[in-house]
C-alpha cells in the first residue's frame, strides 16, 4: 500500500541519517586531531615546492578525514548525476575536490564535515517534523484486556478483530475504535479531535483507539482496529500530505537543472580571470541552495503539525496554499452550522386521526433509515414504547423522503413539495403555527394523517466563526439546505450569513457552488461528508465537518475537520496565509544570502571555511523561522480564539436564487 511505502522510506531515511551520524563523528576526530597536529607539530620545508611546508602526522590524518567525510558527497553526487538528477551535492562535491585537488585537505575535509552537519541538521528536523506529527496519533496501545466469558487476559492489540470485547481502566488508551457496551466514563480525545476538553461517554457511545479513558472502568466491543481505526487513517493522511508539494516547489523543481551549471560557470570564470581557486571554491559552497531547498518544505511541515494538533487534517498542501485564496464558502446547513442533533418538537395529526397513530406510522416508515431527521422520530418512539411492524419495500429518495409498505399498505413520509408529486391532496392539516420548524408529513395510502414538527439547534460557536471569516475578508458566506425556507432565513440571520439557499436538491448545490466560480470566487464547500459529496467535489476546495469515525467524511473532501468547532475554519485560512508569508520570507532570505555572499566570494573577502559556516547559518534561519508556524492555534480554544479584527455589521442574508435543470 501507499502509505506502508511511505512509512517504510521514513524508517529507512532514519537508519541511513543514523549511520551517517556515526561516520560523520569518526571523520570528525580525525579533522580535530589533524588540527591540532598542526599546531602542535613542527612543520618541514617541502622537498619539491620552494617557500611550502609539509607536516607528515597532520597531513595523513586530514587526509584521511577529507577521504572519509568527502567521500559519501562526491559518490552520491556522482550518483545523483548518473541518474539525471540535480541537487545541491554537486556543488558541495566540486568545492571537496578542488581543494582535495590543490592539497588543501584540511580545508576538504572542513568543507564536507560542514556540508554534511547542514544536510544532517536539515533532515533529522523534517525526520524531526514528522515525528513530531506522527507522536500525536502514535498513542495506539500494544495490548489490550480482552474479555471472553467474563475470562479476562492480556493480548497484542494488533491482533484484536471487529467483535472483540476489551476492558478499559482509568488511565489507559484505548485498543481500538469500538462501542461501550458496559460503564461510563470521561474520555481525553484531543489527539484525534483536536478538542481540549474530555468528553463524556456512556453505554452506546462510540470512542476512538488511541484516545485516553480518564475516570471509569469500560467494556468495549471493538468496530475497528489497528491500520482500520481513526487513528490509522488519521496518521497515513498525515504522512500523506507531507509528501505532496506546493506549486512553489515544483517551480523550484523546475530551475534547478539550470542551477548547478551556472553556479560552476560563474565559478569557472572568476577562477580564470582570478588564478584563484580559494574564491571560486567559496562561491560553489554558498551557492549550494540548501536554504532555497528548505523555505518551503520546512514551512508547509510545520503549518501540517499545527493543524493536525488541532484536529485539521490536510491531505494535499496545495490545498493548504488554495486556501489563503478563498473568497467564498458554501456551507451547509444540518450538522454544519447546526448541530444536525434533530428532535420532535410537535406532532399535528390531520383531522380524524390519533396523534399516536400519527407517531406510529412515521417511526414505522422511517426504522430503517440512517437519516438524523429518522433518527429524531425514533428517539420519540422509542420513548413513547411504541411496537413498531415491520417496513418492506423501503426506498429512501435524497433530499425528499421515505416509502415503505406496512401491513400492506405503502406510506410514504417526506417533504410537502414531494408528496404532492406523488398525488397526495394536502388538506386537513394546520400549518400557520410551524413557521421556523422543519415538517416532516406522513400519509398512508392516498390519506395525509399530518405532520411532524423538528428543529435543529445551532451550534454555539457558529456565529463567532462565521464573524471570524467575515473579519478574514471572505466576500460571500452561502447557506444552503434541503430545509424550508422559514427555517433557512432563521438559521442564516442568526449565522450572519450574506446569502441563502432553501429547499434544494444535492445536485442544486452543485450548480450554486459552478456559479460562484464562473463569477471568479474561488469556493470552499463545508458539509458533513455524507449528502454533501456532488458539492463537496465541485469546490476549489472541500471540508468535511466532524470527520472523526466517519470513513465517509475523511475519504470525501479534501481536508477533514475531525470535530465539529467551526473556528476550526477561520484558523485554516489563517494558518495558511501566515504559511505563505513565511514560505516567501524564506525564499526572500535565501535569495539575498545566496547573492550577497556570493559577491563577497568572487571578490576574494569570504573564505571558504567561513562559507561552509554561514551556509549552515542560513540553513537555521530558515528552519526557526518556518518552526514559528507549529505554534499557531495554541490559544484557539481559549476565550478569545483568534486574533481580534475589526467585524463589520452583518447585513441581512441574500435569497440566491439556484437555477433548477
Amino acid at each position: 500500500m501507499a502509505h506502508e511505502h511511505v512509512k517504510e522510506m521514513v524508517e529507512a531515511q532514519e537508519g541511513k541519517a543514523g549511520f551517517q551520524i556515526i561516520l560523520t563523528f569518526v571523520g570528525g576526530v580525525l579533522l580535530l586531531n589533524a588540527a591540532l597536529a598542526y599546531l602542535l607539530f613542527p612543520s618541514s620545508p617541502h622537498p619539491e615546492q620552494a617557500g611550502a611546508t609539509v607536516n607528515t602526522y597532520a597531513d595523513l590524518l586530514a587526509l584521511g578525514a577529507a577521504i572519509l567525510l568527502g567521500a559519501p558527497l562526491v559518490i552520491r553526487a556522482f550518483k545523483d548525476l548518473w541518474e539525471g538528477h540535480t541537487h545541491m551535492d554537486e556543488l558541495a562535491a566540486l568545492a571537496v575536490v578542488a581543494a582535495f585537488a590543490i592539497g588543501h585537505y584540511l580545508e576538504a575535509g572542513a568543507i564536507a564535515f560542514f556540508m554534511i552537519i547542514s544536510t544532517l541538521i536539515e533532515h533529522r528536523t523534517a525526520l524531526g517534523a514528522r515525528k513530531n506529527i506522527e507522536s500525536l496519533v502514535r498513542l495506539t496501545p500494544t495490548r489490550a484486556q480482552k474479555v471472553d466469558d467474563e475470562e479476562e487476559y492480556e493480548v497484542d492489540a494488533r491482533d484484536l478483530k471487529p467483535g472483540d470485547i476489551v476492558r478499559v481502566r482509568p488511565g489507559d488508551n484505548i485498543p481500538g475504535d469500538g462501542t461501550i457496551l458496559k460503564g461510563q466514563s470521561t474520555v481525553n480525545q484531543a489527539n484525534i479531535t483536536g478538542e481540549s476538553i474530555p468528553v463524556d461517554k456512556n453505554e452506546g457511545d462510540d470512542v476512538f483507539g488511541g484516545t485516553i479513558n480518564m475516570t471509569g472502568m469500560m467494556e468495549v466491543r471493538i468496530t475497528k482496529a489497528g491500520h482500520d481505526t481513526t487513528l490509522g487513517r488519521v496518521k497515513d493522511l498525515i504522512l500523506q500530505a507531507e509528501q505532496t508539494r506546493m506549486p512553489v516547489m515544483r517551480l523550484i523543481d523546475s530551475y534547478v537543472r539550470w542551477y548547478t551549471p551556472v553556479i560552476v560557470m560563474l565559478a569557472a570564470i572568476v577562477f580564470f580571470l582570478t588564478k584563484d581557486p580559494q574564491r571560486s571554491i567559496a562561491m560553489l559552497v554558498v551557492a549550494c541552495p540548501c536554504a532555497f531547498i528548505l523555505a518551503s518544505p520546512t514551512a508547509m511541515v510545520a503549518a501540517l503539525s499545527a493543524a493536525a494538533r488541532l484536529g485539521v487534517l490536510v491531505k494535499n498542501v496545495g490545498d493548504l496554499e488554495t486556501a489563503r485564496n478563498l473568497t467564498a464558502i458554501v456551507f451547509d446547513k444540518t450538522g454544519t452550522l447546526t448541530t444536525g442533533q434533530l428532535s420532535v418538537t410537535r406532532l399535528t395529526p390531520a383531522d380524524g386521526v390519533d396523534g399516536a397513530d400519527l407517531l406510529e406510522a412515521a417511526a414505522s416508515v422511517e426504522q430503517n433509515s440512517r437519516h438524523p431527521v429518522a433518527r429524531a422520530v425514533m428517539e420519540v418512539a422509542k420513548r413513547a414504547k411504541l411496537n413498531l411492524p415491520e417496513a418492506t419495500d423501503v426506498e429512501e429518495v435524497a433530499g425528499r423522503g421515505v416509502r415503505a409498505t406496512i401491513n400492506g399498505q405503502q406510506m410514504m413520509v417526506g417533504r410537502e413539495s414531494w408528496l404532492r408529486e406523488q398525488g397526495i391532496e394536502m388538506v386537513g392539516v394546520d400549518t400557520s403555527k410551524a413557521d421556523g420548524i422543519s415538517l416532516l408529513f406522513v400519509t398512508r395510502g392516498e390519506k395525509l394523517l399530518g405532520w411532524v414538527g423538528l428543529e435543529d439547534k445551532t451550534r454555539p460557536d457558529a456565529r463567532r466563526a462565521m464573524d471570524q471569516l467575515r473579519a478574514l475578508d471572505l466576500k460571500k458566506l452561502v447557506m444552503v439546505t434541503g430545509d424550508r425556507w422559514s427555517v433557512a432565513k432563521r438559521v442564516a440571520a442568526e449565522m450572519h450569513c450574506t446569502d441563502v439557499q432553501a429547499e434544494v436538491l444535492p445536485a442544486q448545490k452543485l450548480e450554486l457552488v459552478d456559479e460562484l466560480k464562473s463569477k471568479g470566487h474561488t469556493v470552499a464547500v463545508v458539509g458533513d461528508g455524507v449528502n454533501d459529496a456532488p458539492a463537496l467535489a465541485a469546490g476549489d476546495i472541500s471540508i468535511a465537518m466532524g470527520a472523526a469515525g466517519s470513513d465517509v467524511a475523511i475519504h470525501s473532501a479534501s481536508i477533514a475537520l475531525m470535530n465539529n468547532n467551526l473556528n476550526r475554519i477561520p484558523f485554516l485560512i489563517d494558518l495558511s496565509r501566515k504559511s505563505s508569508k513565511v514560505v516567501n520570507q524564506n525564499l526572500a532570505f535565501a535569495f539575498t544570502y545566496i547573492v550577497f555572499f556570493e559577491t563577497l566570494a568572487a571578490s576574494g573577502l569570504l573564505p571558504p571555511i567561513w562559507a561552509v559556516l554561514l551556509h549552515l547559518v542560513s540553513s537555521f534561519v530558515v528552519i526557526f523561522n518556518s518552526a514559528r508556524l507549529v505554534r499557531e492555534g495554541e490559544d484557539l480554544d481559549s476565550v478569545g480564539g483568534m486574533v481580534e479584527r475589526e467585524v463589520r455589521p452583518a447585513a441581512e442574508p441574500t435569497v440566491t436564487p439556484v437555477p433548477v435543470s
